[in-house]
């Protein structure tokens, strides 16, 4: 490589790194004040972008002030989603927040193409830096130049927020104990609030200053939040510091990666998150979590079997999907067989969420395994569908081995992030598999043979996979496996110092989550008649983990419920409007704000407020 290559790609990467640092620094506030995972994170930024661009160019106002009003707007946004949403469900049990932040995302979706049209947009150049100046003979953008500048004036402006003013410290105690906080008489809402609106201002940041750069779009937000969430763990959780210093790592091995191996750049980023929290688990500059901390996904009470009336129900709920052939037509039918299928997936998820304690970001890898696993063998060696499906399973399940063996390691959100950066893995391996995977074409004809092949007999098949599949998840759970999940999800120190190995059942929880997924995916891929790399990406994800926190993700009806809901949701409102993505986001705000504690709730959430009617009469 000449040295006007590497200096161009040193500057460049650079320049990049630096805007990811912008948006990288608020989601880590964040999540390190208020603990939530704010999916939406990327759709502040997006805004910022779309925002910046309505300030210079219709209004006239030019660039630099856009850029400096952008941000303000954004953070007053940011506020005002803390206050009147996430604020009303900080009781519920952690990561139910996610439901409510990608429920924005979903609005988003469809209000930035109804308000700036469906075509991208070209910002504006930045007046005073349009020009280019030679570093050691090779043309550098001004703009780039700022950008790199930009990075370090905004560490250093944290750091005196965060080390020289009362709030500061306030929120760097926040994020080492909330609770002890509180107890000394810190009204920790408006610590929240504030929090959440300096993120929200560096994520509008990022994106407003991302105009001279790139052409504006609607994946923008997608894009930013993978980038930014790699950078926050890679860097540490909660360190501002690591999240520059993985951000310009970040920056440059994805700007040498397109130079040096073009066709490897997707997999850049998760490969880079796993090596470091292989060799770190706490990432490059962050701390350990503490052995007592509780898990992301809180702990839940222990699980029961089913009551008498709840077996009868679902044994006719069972019997009416058998006979819906007789009133139902194949889209119907179609419909049916995908939500037993994503209810299977969510069951695996849930398993590792619930009785575990361990969140994976990235479950749709083992969807993706599975349905990649059985075609494979379809395209390529002509295998029926029998073995197909078990090539699905065996698949899934090697996934599940691999994030196991990494899980011994981690915990916590490291963990969750580290089965993200696995499922991007296999998602950029899909898209640059050439010939094996199809690429972005995907891999087609992969249609069930002739005796499954009718709705109604697919619907059978599924039911003969899925309920024993979902039956025996139960089992498990139910089981002395499930007790010994529960046991070290709830006291882990005290369980391994019982005898019991935490690492190895972890592991193992992995493994049958990975196989029961990837029979879920082999079985869509039939459905489907083909599968494509979106399968493993990051909204199908996060499509499982909305599934199992709105059914609830302490009862083994959740999922299910979740999958029905959700799936259901999306299949009528996409019939009925063009904007169905905003009213299923404005739908599960509304069943996120009347049960906290998801679907599987409602009788206890009714209940408790009947009972409380009399009192509050008295």
């Amino acid at each position: 490589m000449s040295s006007v290559v590497v200096i161009g790609q040193t500057l460049g990467g650079l320049a990049s790194a630096s805007s990811l640092f912008l948006v990288a620094a608020g989601l880590s506030i964040i999540f390190g004040v208020t603990r939530v995972v704010n999916f939406a994170h990327g759709t502040l930024y997006m805004l910022g972008a779309y925002l910046a661009w309505t300030l210079a160019v219709p209004l006239g106002l030019g660039f630099w002030p856009a850029v400096l009003l952008a941000p303000l707007g954004i953070g007053v946004l940011g506020a005002l989603l803390e206050v009147t949403l996430l604020r009303r469900i900080y009781h519920a049990p952690d990561l139910f927040q996610l439901v409510a932040t990608f429920a924005v995302v979903l609005i988003a979706e469809d209000l930035v193409p109804l308000i700036w049209g469906p075509e991208d947009l070209l910002g504006p150049r930045a007046p005073g830096l349009t020009g280019a100046v030679r570093v050691a003979g090779v043309r550098i953008p001004l703009y780039d130049l700022f950008l790199i500048a930009l990075g370090p004036v905004v560490l250093a402006g944290l750091w005196l927020l965060f080390t020289r003013t009362r709030w500061g410290l306030l929120a760097r105690a926040a994020t080492e104990d909330r609770v002890m906080v509180a107890a000394l008489g810190t009204n920790h809402r408006w610590l929240f609030t504030g929090a959440f609106a300096l993120g929200s201002l560096l994520a509008g940041l990022g994106g407003a200053v991302l105009l001279p750069r790139e052409t504006l779009h609607h994946d923008l937000d997608v894009q930013m939040i993978v980038s930014a969430f790699v950078v926050v763990v890679v860097g540490g959780m909660g360190s501002l510091p690591g999240a520059y210093l993985a951000a310009l790592i970040l920056g440059l091995a994805n700007a040498y990666g397109i130079a040096l191996v073009p066709q490897g750049t997707l997999v850049t980023m998760g490969l880079v998150m796993m090596l470091v929290l292989v060799v770190r688990p706490q990432g490059l500059l962050g701390r350990r979590e503490r052995a007592d901390a509780p898990p992301p996904a809180g702990p839940g009470p222990w699980l029961s079997p089913a009551s008498p009336a709840q077996r009868l129900g679902a044994a006719l709920v069972l019997g009416a999907l058998a006979l819906s052939p007789m009133v139902l037509g194949e889209y119907g039918l179609a419909i049916l067989s995908e939500t037993l299928i994503l209810a299977l997936s969510a069951a695996a998820l849930q398993m590792l969420m619930g009785p575990a304690g361990l969140v994976s970001f990235g479950h749709a890898a083992f969807l993706g395994l599975g349905a990649y696993g059985a075609g494979l063998v379809v395209v390529h060696a002509g295998a029926p569908l029998p073995l197909a499906l078990a090539a699905g399973v065996g698949l899934g399940a090697a996934g599940g081995l691999v994030v196991g063996w990494f899980s011994v390691r981690l915990g916590g959100v490291y963990l969750a992030m580290l089965t993200l950066a696995f499922a991007e893995i296999i998602h950029a391996l899909a898209v640059q598999g050439g010939t094996l995977t199809g690429g972005d074409n995907g891999l087609v004809g992969l249609w069930p043979p002739a005796w499954a092949a009718p709705a109604p007999a697919f619907l059978w098949l599924t039911l003969a996979l899925v309920v024993p599949a979902l039956l025996a998840l139960r089992a498990l759970v139910l089981g002395p496996f499930g007790r010994r999940l529960q046991a070290a999800r709830d006291a882990r120190e005290r369980a391994g110092a019982c005898g019991l190995d935490v690492r190895r059942l972890h592991a193992q929880a992995f493994v049958i989550a990975g196989a029961a997924t990837g029979l879920a995916g082999a079985l869509f891929a039939f459905l489907k008649g083909s599968v494509f790399p979106t399968l493993a990406a990051v909204p199908i994800s996060v499509d499982a983990l909305v599934m199992v926190l709105l059914g609830g993700v302490h009862s083994l009806a959740g999922p299910v419920l979740g999958a029905a809901a959700y799936t259901g949701l999306k299949t009528v409102l996409s019939a009925q409007t063009d904007l169905w993505r905003l009213a299923v986001g404005v739908i599960l705000l509304g069943l996120v704000l009347a049960l906290p504690g998801g679907l599987a709730s409602m009788g206890d959430t009714v209940r408790a407020r009947l009972a409380r009617r009399p009192e509050a009469r008295a």
